[in-house]
């Protein structure tokens, strides 16, 4: 399956998710020398910088072992940019999406896992 395909379902997926939530979409697909930020959302609160990690099953790990201590560093130093270039007064925030499909893009009820302040 091209994974760009699968990527931008589920990064459509998790903003679904998150409009539920109350959040509103600031930016998505946000790319610097750094790395890429899959979606920043806010609420009265927080500037949310989200890793979405889509998959079929969580079967040899979980979605959110892929995020590790190079990533986190790769997405903090990325919202650093965003934030150096975008007026804010939000506390920032790093959250990471796990969304599993057992049926494929087609699945009808997706198991989603919001984890806020994922790299604290």
């Amino acid at each position: 399956m091209d994974t760009k395909i699968f990527g931008n379902r589920g990064e459509q997926i998790a903003l679904d998710f998150l409009k539920k939530k109350n959040f509103k979409l600031v930016k998505s697909g946000y790319r610097t020398r750094f790395g890429e930020i899959d979606l920043i959302v806010k609420d009265s609160h927080y500037i949310v910088f989200v890793e979405v990690k889509l998959r079929k099953n969580p079967g040899f790990a979980s979605a959110r072992e892929s995020v590790g201590k190079a990533k986190q560093a790769r997405i903090i130093k990325t919202a650093g940019m965003w934030l150096v270039f975008s007026e804010t007064d939000l506390q920032p925030r790093f959250d990471v999406i796990e969304i599993y499909v057992p049926d494929g893009l087609n699945s009808k009820n997706p198991e989603i896992i919001h984890i806020e302040n994922a790299f604290s």
